[in-house]
């Protein structure tokens, strides 16, 4: 049975409730990576065969956790932004191509689109977040011209969570491709390829995944790999990545192809270290205990006066977000104060966004909306 206080030992000064941002390392990551230090220190390069086999076993768990049938259909990238990156360079799109986007999407979202201009493809951001039926305004915005639909699981700014199967199921209906970036969603719901019929997914491990900025991973659809053009080359995206001897090459079957050169070993092995975790405690266990620290802090939040709470109210709209505003105080003035005061969040959707942790003590919900309090009074 895991004892979560000694896996996650935040400074007791701190409410940190900003994993939307960066997600604090468990105490067994900041281990792998020390042990992983001194090893380097130590022994250099002698066991490389070894962090070979960590790097097989990430993304075997990478695999397990998004329901992809294979190991080899998962690319280790930088960052999310990457595997956006590799759709929009790699697809053959026309001149009267489409992509469809939601209105105030991350940025990175939005930037890898409009950049196909000169292409000849449109970027198309759709206004949904204040609508009844966020899902059935991007469908119906679906067009003959759609290539492609890009959408996050959940709203970075807002909180709000998609209906992820009910989309996938009208980009099936028109073969319209589905890319979808999880980072606000993966490690605090389970998301699932069989129930979510993606051609694309992407990720960054820093979030809710609790690992280290600078390595993330990218799903294509098995069937989608050889119509993806390839942009970056380098020894590792070969079929043989250690035959070194020969100048013949071809592109890796495995989604190995969208990995140019030498990886991340050090992030690698801290991002395994974390998925253990998650597989030891079991993504139903993390959404349950995640869910009850937001209907928790959501309480709290609505018995301040003079609060609005941006992120919908219903478990199945929402994940580890909650956004609020103060008629009181900007957000930004009041997101100043409130980590002045050591509640850490952000300022988003002009207000401030708390995102808790499944492992976030109930304590530490309820000093943050005590200090909340305390700066709204003054």
């Amino acid at each position: 049975m895991l004892y979560l206080p000694a896996e996650f030992p935040l400074d007791s000064s701190l409410c940190y409730l900003n994993h939307a941002a960066i997600g604090p390392w468990p105490r067994r990551t900041a281990q792998v990576v020390a042990n992983f230090a001194y090893q380097n220190m130590a022994r250099g390069g002698s066991d490389y065969p070894d962090w070979l086999q960590v790097e097989h076993r990430l993304r075997e768990r990478i695999a397990r956790l998004i329901g992809a049938a294979n190991a080899d259909d998962i690319a280790l990238t930088k960052n999310t932004s990457e595997g956006l990156s590799t759709i929009a360079a790699g697809l053959d799109w026309r001149s009267d191509d489409e992509v469809v986007g939601v209105a105030h999407d991350f940025i990175s979202n939005q930037m890898v689109w409009e950049a196909l201009a000169p292409r000849g493809v449109q970027y198309r951001a759709v206004e949904v977040l204040d609508l009844d039926d966020p899902e059935g305004a991007l469908i119906a915005a679906l067009s003959p011209h759609t290539r492609l639909l890009a959408v996050s699981t959940v709203n970075y700014a807002t909180g709000y969570r998609f209906d992820l199967p009910r989309i996938a199921a009208a980009c099936r209906d028109t073969q319209t491709l589905l890319s979808v970036d999880v980072i606000q969603s993966l490690g605090a719901i389970p998301f699932d390829l069989t129930c979510v019929d993606a051609d694309f997914v992407v990720c960054g491990g820093h979030k809710w995944l609790l690992s280290p900025e600078g390595l993330g991973f990218f799903y294509c659809r098995p069937s989608l790999r050889d119509r993806l053009d390839l942009h970056q080359f380098g020894w590792a995206m070969r079929e043989s990545p250690y035959d070194f001897e020969t100048s013949e090459w071809q592109p890796a079957h495995s989604a190995r192809r969208f990995e140019s050169g030498t990886p991340n070993m050090m992030g690698i092995h801290a991002l395994d270290a974390t998925l253990s975790l998650f597989e030891e405690m079991g993504m139903a266990a993390v959404s349950s205990r995640l869910r009850d620290n937001i209907v928790h802090l959501a309480s709290l939040l609505d018995a301040v006066t003079g609060l609005e709470i941006v992120t919908p109210d219903t478990d199945d709209k929402r994940a580890g977000i909650l956004t609020f505003r103060s008629d009181a105080m900007s957000g930004r003035e009041l997101h100043r104060r409130l980590m002045d005061a050591g509640v850490i969040c952000s300022s988003r959707a002009g207000g401030v966004r708390f995102s808790p942790h499944f492992y976030t003590p109930r304590d530490r919900l309820e000093r943050a909306v005590d200090i909340l309090c305390d700066v709204l009074r003054r």
